[in-house]
């Protein structure tokens, strides 16, 4: 009995040490400089202003964005947001930190379910693809509910198929109820897909593997009403507080996001394939033999799991290459499910079988040569563009409009990235065929440091051009009680640097849902509305582009004085 005893404790802490080490490694990617880049619009201002609104109003149940009604999505963020804003303070830092530990307890995640799937080594290369996957790495940083929406996902997804490998008899009651319990926050994190998602990936798993038997153990009327008591109580306040939220969140925000170009985000079809292989990079070039292997493995016993990640991949990522409404983020949710596929594939292959990636590394290895090549290229752009228009006159005015649009960073950027490709690119080559492991190591080394650097070196610039902090801060200095702040379309990052409600003019676009419950008028004029205002007695002080400004000039009496400017954005006072 004390050798179990003995065995059991060991196992656990074996767990405890893995999650722990892979905790504080990819700490470093996922926290660090969170708080030092400025929030961009529009997603980072909007899931960031929305929680502040709420702390400033007391109100966690009607969400609000510059102070109108906003109902696409459903309040989990917003809730654990508020929370962080609490803890840490209503700065970067705090806006950021919920997304980013939704990112890194993924990728533990990712090592528990493998782990019970596949074993110790299988779990500890999965999570290490993953938490290398720049892509994933990088959106994680950003205030999304997609990330969020992932994690709970995963949490859900895993529940059942560990619980799923305990059936009969063994069958333990905890995994399924944390299935029922993270299916509940998918859905008040982004809506019906929480539950749609688990739904249909379990119903196929269960068709294909032919495992019906699995129903009677899957606690469901229990756990329905476990997910009924989390997810719907917030459904009902916010419905009997506002009778206009029902017909707009379900039917605009699901099924017409869906079926129609409503929301303007329409892409092709095959959208999500490059957005895959360059967000997954350099794990993306595995994805087909992985996927291949779990097919092919589907009718044995010990190939039910991969079967299951294969449907819950291959659900999700058709699901959203059919919608008509299309973002990189939508796809994140697969990411967890590869890492693992292609992480049990590679242990597979490790003990002297890497022939069989052997084409995948070379494609992958010339791959990363170009874009090492082209990296470097790109941190002396003006010079090779000028050799270009030498060679192709006729390329002149793309590439110059090229040149003035896209975002610059340094020469050490440069040579730091385009290193570390043309690193991962040699590597690569010369293990491919012959020694997965150092292949192995040699992606992960190279990623992980990519990841380490990109924020740093890159984000940075990009935030500087995206973010209108740099005039928010300058126009709340130089407002007063009665100054009115426009800005010309939703700039949400605007009233979260003000801390004030700001007048949207032009385009209201996410915001035209709450500007016309109740009479909201003054605070989206129109254009003589606008003039009016501005040739008025308040002081205006107006955010818009440069296009915006020299459309706008001929009209604004008195003339409008710049106080600031910063990328593509102006600040304007009247006086």
């Amino acid at each position: 009995m004390r050798d179990h005893k003995f065995i059991a404790r060991s196992a656990a802490g074996a767990w405890l040490r893995d999650l722990l080490i892979l905790a504080m490694v990819f700490a470093i990617p996922f926290f660090q400089f969170l708080g030092r880049l400025p929030l961009i619009d529009p997603d980072e201002g909007r899931y960031a202003e929305i929680p502040r609104e709420m702390l400033e109003r007391g109100d966690l149940i009607t969400p609000t964005l510059n102070y109108v009604k906003y109902f696409e999505k459903p309040p989990l963020l917003y809730w654990i947001n508020a929370a962080s804003l609490k803890i840490f303070g209503v700065n970067e830092f705090g806006a950021r930190f919920p997304s980013a530990l939704c990112g890194l307890l993924t990728v533990l995640a990712t090592y528990i379910i493998a782990r019970h799937l596949y074993g110790r080594r299988s779990a500890l290369i999965s999570a290490l693809i993953l938490g290398t996957s720049a892509g994933f790495v990088l959106q994680s940083r950003i205030i999304l509910t997609d990330m969020l929406l992932t994690f709970c996902l995963t949490a859900a997804l895993g529940s059942f198929i560990v619980a799923a490998g305990r059936e009969g008899r063994r069958s333990r009651p905890l995994p399924w109820y944390l299935f029922y319990l993270f299916c509940a926050l998918a859905t008040l994190a982004k809506g019906l897909i929480g539950i749609v998602f688990p739904a249909g990936i379990v119903f196929f798993y269960l068709l294909v593997s032919r495992r019906w038997r699995l129903l009677s153990d899957m606690r469901l009327v229990p756990g329905l009403l476990l997910f009924l008591a989390v997810a719907a109580p917030w459904f009902v306040l916010v419905s009997l507080r506002n009778p206009e939220f029902a017909r707009f969140f379900f039917i605009h925000e699901h099924f017409e996001r869906f079926t129609s170009k409503v929301h303007g985000r329409y892409q092709p079809i095959w959208f999500f394939v490059p957005v895959l292989l360059g967000t997954m990079l350099p794990w993306s070039f595995f994805i087909p033999g992985a996927l291949r292997r779990a097919w092919r493995d589907r009718h044995h016993d010990e190939g039910r799991a991969g079967l299951y990640l294969l449907i819950w991949t291959a659900l999700i990522f058709l699901f959203f290459s059919k919608s008509d409404s299309k973002l990189i983020p939508y796809i994140l949710p697969i990411f967890p499910s590869l890492a693992i596929l292609i992480g049990h594939r590679i242990d597979l292959l490790s003990d002297g079988r890497g022939r069989e990636m052997k084409g995948a590394a070379i494609a992958l290895g010339l791959t990363l040569l170009v874009l090492g090549a082209a990296v470097l290229g790109y941190a002396r752009l003006p010079q090779v563009v000028s050799l270009l228009t030498g060679l192709f006159p006729g390329w002149s005015a793309p590439l110059s409009q090229f040149v003035r649009h896209a975002p610059s960073f340094s020469l050490v950027a440069g040579l730091t990235l385009g290193g570390l490709f043309l690193f991962q690119g040699v590597g690569t080559l010369r293990a491919a065929g012959r020694n997965p492991g150092a292949l192995f190591i040699v992606l992960c080394l190279a990623s992980f440091l990519l990841e380490v650097f990109l924020p740093r070196m890159i984000m940075t610039d990009i935030a500087r051009i995206e973010s209108p902090r740099e005039l928010s801060l300058k126009a709340a200095a130089l407002a007063g009680p009665d100054t009115r702040i426009v800005t010309f379309g939703p700039m949400q990052a605007v009233s979260w640097y003000t801390g004030r409600r700001v007048l949207v003019a032009g385009n209201r676009d996410e915001l035209d849902f709450g500007s016309r419950q109740g009479d909201q008028s003054f605070w989206f004029p129109d254009q003589q509305a606008l003039l009016a205002l501005w040739g008025g007695g308040s002081h205006i002080l107006m955010f818009l582009n440069r296009g915006e400004y020299d459309t706008l000039l001929p009209a604004l009496k008195p003339k409008p004085i710049i106080k600031g400017e910063a990328g593509r954005r102006l600040l304007i006072s009247n006086r």
